[in-house]
């Protein structure tokens, strides 16, 4: 909120430099005001007054216990290092796909304080919006209950996601067309929560390159490994979203079984040939409450059945093929496999990494390594926690 008499500018300003102090605390750690001056290149009075102003809510804390040496005795007193606390400051994000339902809230420093995951749906019935809001109201009140505040929510969708980032636009595997699912969940906050959307596999792959495998590689791909494959793209260490932002929709390119059916009313998409149901038909085994539960209960299958092992040798071969594709457009430095292909990945791997040296053109110059996600099946939601702290983070939400 801009104050009576406060210029509009110099508002944006303070923010923005609110941000920088934010950010700096939080990639490089605690700092004196000096250091901070010199990290954000702002004058000390102004580090000063922000760090003030941050303390007042609760954001950040001066530590008397570790008092730094400001240099020789005499030259002023000695500094206070400034620590990012952030504690009751929380970002909520939320998943929703075909059979589960996800929620996690981090704090302002990043760390986790809640994970929840509920199995959601019927065979052949994706889940509604009203198991979705009453998982992320029900984690509202847990954490409003403790003393936190939930700043905004981020919601992880299976689909694409219209300009406004309040729309579902198209997510054929849960059924929702035109969607408007931020406005749903805020009316059920009661219009105290402000919430956006994004697609799932842009929430994992920030997450990953936030908190995961990927952390420290400027260009990574994410694969998600559910009954929909997306992929997420890091660029330069940002998302790379594309002209509509629909970039990533990589489980419909049209590189798999041509008689295979796709969720999207298509033949030969490539996640119909490696999505979660795939899979399962190929080693005739049935689903589970979730990815990773169902891809557990086959790698303990495959590591006694032989066929199995085979089938999903076959299956690694068409993963190879269609990342093969990818990384001859994207050139990553790495790619990261979520979901279900993490318990899968000693009877998948081999094969995909041995498709994608014999068919990426560039392989005897830079071979991606391909990666196992580190984060479970919380990656997405995880992603969203962070999605939904930008803006305070980037000084766009005053605290």
């Amino acid at each position: 909120m801009v104050l009576a008499g406060t210029p509009a500018g110099t508002e944006h300003i303070r923010r923005r430099n609110t941000g920088l102090v934010l950010r700096s605390l939080r990639a490089d750690g605690p700092a004196t005001r000096t250091e901070l001056a010199r990290r954000t290149g702002l004058a000390k009075a102004t580090v000063g007054t922000i760090v003030a102003e941050l303390e007042l809510g609760r954001a950040v804390m001066e530590d008397d216990s570790r008092v730094a040496d400001a240099g020789p005795v005499g030259r002023g007193r000695p500094g206070r290092p400034v620590t990012l606390t952030g504690e009751t400051i929380i970002g909520l994000g939320l998943e929703v796909n075909v059979d589960y339902v996800a929620a996690v809230a981090i704090d302002l420093a990043g760390r986790v304080v809640l994970v929840e995951t509920r199995p959601v749906g019927t065979a052949g019935r994706p889940p509604s919006a009203r198991e979705l809001v009453d998982l992320a109201t029900d984690v509202r009140s847990e954490l409003m209950t403790s003393g936190r505040t939930v700043v905004s929510a981020t919601v992880a969708v299976p689909g694409l996601v219209a300009h406004d980032n309040r729309t579902v636009a198209w997510a054929p595997n849960l059924g929702w067309y035109g969607r408007a699912l931020a406005a749903e969940l805020e009316e059920a906050f009661g219009g105290e929560c402000p919430t956006t959307i994004d697609n799932d596999a842009n929430c994992a792959a920030f997450a990953e390159a936030s908190h995961g495998i990927a952390a420290g590689v400027q260009d990574s791909l994410y694969l998600t490994g559910t009954i929909g494959i997306g992929a997420g793209i890091i660029r330069h260490g940002s998302l790379m979203r594309g002209g509509a932002g629909f970039a990533g929709e990589v489980g419909h390119m049209p590189i798999g079984d041509p008689s295979a059916r796709c969720g999207c009313g298509r033949f030969g998409c490539w996640e119909a040939s490696v999505g979660l149901r795939a899979m399962l038909a190929a080693v005739g085994m049935d689903e589970h409450a979730t990815p990773l539960r169902t891809a557990t209960e086959v790698a303990e299958r495959a590591a006694t059945d032989e066929v199995v092992r085979a089938r999903l040798e076959v299956l690694g071969r068409d993963l190879g093929r269609g990342l093969a594709t990818l990384a001859a457009v994207l050139d990553p430095g790495a790619i990261v496999l979520g979901g279900y292909f993490v318990p899968l990945g000693e009877y998948v791997l081999p094969a995909a990494r041995a498709v994608l040296a014999e068919r990426l053109p560039s392989a005897n110059l830079h071979l991606p390594e391909i990666r196992l996600s580190t984060l479970g099946i919380h990656a997405a939601a995880l992603g969203a926690a962070e999605h939904a702290l930008a803006d305070v983070l980037a000084g766009d939400i005053s605290l």
